[in-house]
């Protein structure tokens, strides 16, 4: 088997690749429908309500995050998963139920999508630290791209289905749907080999959990900027659904079929970054600036494409270079982090990637009311802008020396001694590894 699919050779790993797609498949589907619903149908074109719902649905993020952390790190991973994967069923049941019935109102919308931020708060910390229950030690990164890979295989798919449903049967049987494609994860949950599960050091029942996981996080200063620079561009760039729902509406006066396929195409670029994440056997922070910076020059660019074909040219790279980044972040905290934290570390993450989107999506409905193309332009901007800023802040801090050999490695990094003997060793260990592909691409 290939290295980028290494693995799926794990019986346990290949059950949640196959039920997370399916599950993935339905989530696209109702972020597509609802953002239509809002758009179209409960309002008249208001890029603000859309904004609302999305911030409703990551307000959660913000307020559970460090709970969540503590929950994943203490109590049986797969029973709250399982847990998690049927509340959100009976959310999508429900509102599918409602605009089925004719009975659905802005405000039931608003209400589903705070519901489903408090299981998404949940489910999200447990959902990125059980696949290290998956897989060897050694194969968490690979699995983590692929885990991206699902991700946006399915993102491939489910914008375009969803397009397709709400212009043939209606917009009601899209959140019915996704609400049954829950049960595919629950049941590969259940048919998983409990034997074969990798045993992770569980975090023992103690006052100040939550503390001792922020004192972790600020004594690691790698961790701190990474969560920087993906909560600005999330917070003001990766408003893919509504942004594209404000482009297809307003400027290309497009149906809901062709804005549905702007999100499968976005996907393209996505799972390509995400299949190249998984053949990689580290990750350097540069990988992670960098990629930030390029999302926003793409960014810059898909908002200035003056035709609707353009655009969808032009979203390939944006999705590229976000999945490049964001599972890049990802992999870097998870492997670099002990594994009795690992699950607070992931939820104040997920707080800060997600959390910063109830700031940033009603501003940028509220630009996209004025005008759709610089509601893309203004994350452009913000990714461009914070990549720089991390860059110039690591060299900075590090007191980064780069010296030129005309022999391999070509170019070689040295940082002083650090004061704090964590972040010595975790920039020791950077070091090497940049020296240790030092002349590769």
């Amino acid at each position: 088997m290939s290295r980028t699919f290494a693995s799926l050779k794990y019986v346990n790993y290949r059950l949640w690749f196959a039920g997370a797609l399916v599950s993935n498949v339905g989530t696209w589907m109702q972020r597509v429908a609802q953002d239509w619903l809002v758009l179209t149908v409960l309002t008249n074109d208001s890029g603000v309500a859309v904004g609302v719902v999305t911030a409703l649905q990551f307000l959660p993020f913000l307020i559970l995050g460090p709970w969540a952390g503590v929950l994943a790190d203490r109590m049986n991973q797969r029973a709250l998963l399982i847990a998690t994967q049927g509340a959100a069923a009976m959310l999508g049941l429900g509102l599918g139920a409602l605009v089925l019935l004719g009975q659905a109102e802005l405000w039931h919308v608003y209400a589903f999508a705070f519901g489903l931020g408090i299981v998404s708060a949940l489910d999200v910390p447990v959902r990125q630290t059980f696949v290290a229950s998956l897989v060897p030690p050694d194969g968490l990164t690979n699995a983590v791209g692929l885990n991206s890979a699902s991700f946006n295989a399915a993102r491939l798919i489910g914008p375009g289905v969803a397009g397709l449903t709400v212009a043939w049967i209606g917009i009601g049987w899209v959140f019915v749907v996704n609400g049954l494609t829950f049960i595919a994860t629950i049941v590969a949950l259940l048919l998983m080999r409990s034997s074969e599960l990798v045993p992770l050091e569980r975090a023992p029942r103690s006052p100040g959990q939550i503390r001792e996981g922020i004192r972790y996080v600020r004594g690691r200063s790698d961790v701190v900027v990474v969560m920087i620079v993906v909560s600005v561009v999330a917070a003001l760039g990766l408003n893919f659904q509504m942004t594209s729902a404000l482009m297809a509406r307003i400027e290309f006066d497009r149906g809901p079929e062709d804005y549905g396929l702007m999100g499968s195409v976005v996907a393209i670029g996505s799972l390509a970054g995400a299949l190249l994440a998984a053949r990689r056997s580290q990750v350097r922070l540069r990988l992670i600036f960098g990629s930030a910076f390029m999302f926003g020059v793409a960014s810059a660019l898909m908002a200035l494409m003056p035709s609707y074909e353009l655009y969808l040219v032009a979203s390939v790279a944006v999705g590229f270079f976000a999945l490049t980044m964001l599972t890049s972040a990802n992999a870097a905290i998870q492997t670099s982090t002990s594994t009795h934290m690992r699950g607070r570390v992931m939820a104040l993450y997920s707080m800060i990637l997600l959390g910063s989107t109830p700031f940033g999506s009603p501003l940028v409905g509220w630009i996209g009311d004025a005008n759709p193309r610089w509601a893309i332009g203004v994350g452009a901007i913000a990714a461009i802008t914070v990549a720089l800023a991390a860059t110039v802040w690591s060299v900075r801090h590090w007191n980064l020396e780069v010296t030129y050999h005309r022999h391999r490695p070509l170019l070689e990094f040295t940082y002083p001694t650090q004061t704090n003997p964590r972040e010595d060793a975790v920039l020791r260990l950077r070091a090497q590894q940049i020296e240790d592909a030092s002349g590769q691409p």
